[in-house]
């Protein structure tokens, strides 16, 4: 019976101790979502939006520079897709500024035509060297 007693104070009072030290660490600031410094929220609303198609734009990126490293595509090839996919992209975001957010159905049936024959041009032009001979 004593030692149980015993244990059981020694628990106690290990945790009376280290309870200052653990609720320090749960009050800590966290540290700020990337881009709340410039008032966008990391739940939804427009800040959401443009990190999601800078990664994609990143992305598309990085694929072309593993296509070079794989002899698939050239540098200048790359750097010309590079310089062709911004200025697609700064275009359909200047059309969309434009049109106040909202874009007619023939507008975005256009904008998505053209990103369909940039992806093709693109696969077209990254296919093995082996697929492009025949």
């Amino acid at each position: 019976m004593r030692l149980t007693s015993a244990l059981r104070s020694a628990v106690v009072v290990s945790l009376l101790l280290a309870t200052p030290v653990l609720a320090a660490e749960t009050t800590a600031t966290p540290a700020p979502a990337p881009g709340a410094e410039q008032g966008m929220s990391c739940h939804g609303g427009e800040g959401h939006k443009r990190f999601k198609h800078e990664r994609k734009l990143q992305r598309m990126e990085h694929r072309f520079d593993r296509a070079v490293a794989e002899g698939r595509l050239t540098q200048a090839q790359a750097d010309q897709f590079r310089a062709e996919g911004r200025q697609l992209r700064e275009e359909m975001k200047a059309q969309r500024e434009a049109a106040g957010g909202q874009l007619s159905e023939d507008q975005r049936q256009k904008l998505r035509e053209r990103m369909r024959a940039f992806r093709e041009k693109v696969k077209s032009a990254m296919k093995p060297a082996d697929a492009q001979k025949p």
